[in-house]
């Protein structure tokens, strides 16, 4: 027995003994790993209020409604439908409850299909965080000159030279309604960043989710059937506004299809901020992406409070009093020295 412990290189005392040692070590590690991965994101929590789910109940009519309907929307115990698979038709769905959380995650469960085939088909939907709701238009059902975030599933390219990109293709961009979305040109000019996404006509569910952390804006897709996350795209330095309102949009032109939104879930995220970081995160009022200046603002700038302004204006008035009694004194001495000058 004791060779045969010998032999195995450890004998039993001292697997005991490393046992011992390694309980302690194993709960540790474990601790720390736990740690690691709730260092910036600790908990989530479903907001009802922002949410839309089956099966539907109420939306769109009555006053008790969380949601509002606009244009060829239809709402089925499965799904609510944007647009049908028909030519020129608007739809969308609008949240009435603003939006005051700091940090958030939104989750889209969709379907896009139709009878077009490959890039016969058209034209895609859009994921809104706006300050405005319930507005038509020609980007996907909303309008152009919107103000705040747009995530857009476009699948349909309208720009002839298209070398490097595949469609459909998932895109965001942020504006202070300075900005419009250039559907000629896929909205090239304007977007923070994107991905190719083959989502048509899928047997599984697809997933697209918005996250934005402490001015981070991520958007992932899960269209393969496999519940993962793939990265679209990752921008730092977004501000965006509190209380703006949550909604999709979509339409179709000369080509068509189905937009289905099966769900959207929002969770508010609990997330640990530094001293330093809660003192540089303040509140923000226009729009804005650090590194971009969008036209009309200064995305590196904040709005002033009114204190800052009673400030500002308090010491240019002292400093105009100021000017005026040097102004005075230098006046003063030069009528003196002109006086000597005459005798």
């Amino acid at each position: 027995m004791a060779a045969a412990a010998e032999l195995s290189g450890r004998s039993p005392r001292a697997k005991g003994y490393w046992k011992v040692l390694w309980s302690p070590l194993a709960l540790l590690l474990t601790f720390l790993l736990l740690q690691a991965g709730s260092a910036d994101q600790t908990e989530e929590y479903l907001k009802r209020e922002h949410s839309l789910s089956k099966p539907y109940q109420g939306v769109g009519s009555s006053t008790s409604s969380l949601w509002d309907l606009m244009g060829n929307v239809l709402v089925t115990t499965q799904y609510v439908r944007l647009t049908p698979d028909l030519q020129s038709k608007q739809g969308a769905v609008w949240n009435r409850v603003p939006c005051y959380l700091r940090d958030w995650e939104l989750q889209v469960h969709f379907k896009v299909h139709g009878q077009g085939k490959k890039n016969l088909n058209g034209d895609g939907f859009a994921i809104w965080y706006a300050k405005d709701r319930m507005q038509p238009g020609s980007v996907f059902g909303s309008k152009h000159n919107f103000v705040g975030l747009g995530v857009f599933v476009d699948t349909y390219p309208n720009e002839e030279k298209q070398h490097e990109r595949v469609f459909p293709y998932v895109s965001a961009m942020v504006s202070n309604g300075s900005l419009t979305y250039d559907h000629s040109r896929d909205g090239r000019p304007t977007e923070l960043g994107g991905c190719t996404a083959i989502l048509r006509n899928l047997n599984h569910d697809t997933f697209l989710v918005i996250r934005y952390v402490k001015r981070r804006l991520t958007v992932m897709v899960d269209i393969d059937g496999k519940h993962e996350w793939k990265d679209c795209l990752d921008v730092s330095g977004v501000r965006l506004p509190r209380g703006y309102y949550f909604g999709t949009s979509a339409a179709t032109g000369d080509l068509s299809d189905n937009h289905d939104i099966i769900s959207l879930k929002l969770y508010q995220l609990s997330v640990e901020r530094t001293a330093a970081e809660e003192a540089m995160d303040k509140e923000v009022f226009v729009p804005s992406v650090d590194n971009l200046k969008l036209p009309g603002a200064d995305p590196t700038s904040e709005s002033m409070s009114g204190f800052a302004i009673f400030l500002i204006v308090f010491f240019s008035l002292l400093g105009l009093v100021f000017a005026g009694v040097i102004l005075l004194i230098v006046y003063s001495k030069w009528q003196e020295r002109s006086r000597k000058h005459f005798y």
